[in-house]
């Protein structure tokens, strides 16, 4: 294990039954209160691609996507929920374990052949960062790479990526 995925796993908190009996949250506040570990999560995500865009996929995604965008010398565009963005969108529906949800992004976020990557906090099924890359190249821009902090492997969300780089800080 390397010295960034110890630095992770130890400021990762467990919360058993949360947000519903059966399921172990992975909290990543703890992190984030770290200024050590958030620096270094941070420097190691900016330094994956030279990047046009991050991609923050709401809402913890922001919390790493933003910072990142600003390391890397890079914009930010906020990934969010249905309904969320002031602008003209455009959207992607996805399934989820217990239903589908959609996620829009401004239709004007990337230029033509803009470098994006994709930032999220947890890689569980995929679904969401799908569609995230789906909505990143309908709107002209191509996805170098999708980034998280960790990857819940038992999930079996990389599956659903092929064709995409996935960087994954720590898988558990």
């Amino acid at each position: 294990m390397t010295e960034l995925s110890t630095l992770i796993l130890d400021r990762i908190r467990d919360v058993p039954d949360y947000p519903k009996p059966g399921v172990m949250f992975k909290d990543i506040t703890p992190l984030l209160a770290d200024p050590v570990a958030m620096a270094a999560v941070v420097d190691e995500l900016a330094g994956l691609h030279q990047v046009d865009k991050i991609v923050g996929i709401e809402a913890r995604g922001f919390i790493l996507a933003a910072p990142v965008a600003y390391r890397a010398a890079a914009g930010f565009v906020p990934v969010r929920k249905k309904g969320k963005l002031p602008a003209e969108t455009l959207e992607e529906s996805y399934d989820l374990e217990y239903g589908s949800a959609t996620i829009e992004v401004h239709r004007d976020a990337f230029a033509p052949g803009d470098r994006v990557l994709v930032v999220d906090d947890v890689l569980a099924t995929g679904g969401t960062a799908k569609a995230a890359v789906e909505l990143v190249e309908r709107a002209g821009a191509e996805v170098v790479g999708i980034a998280v902090l960790m990857e819940l492997a038992f999930l079996k969300g990389r599956e659903r990526l092929t064709g995409v780089e996935l960087h994954s800080l720590v898988i558990v």
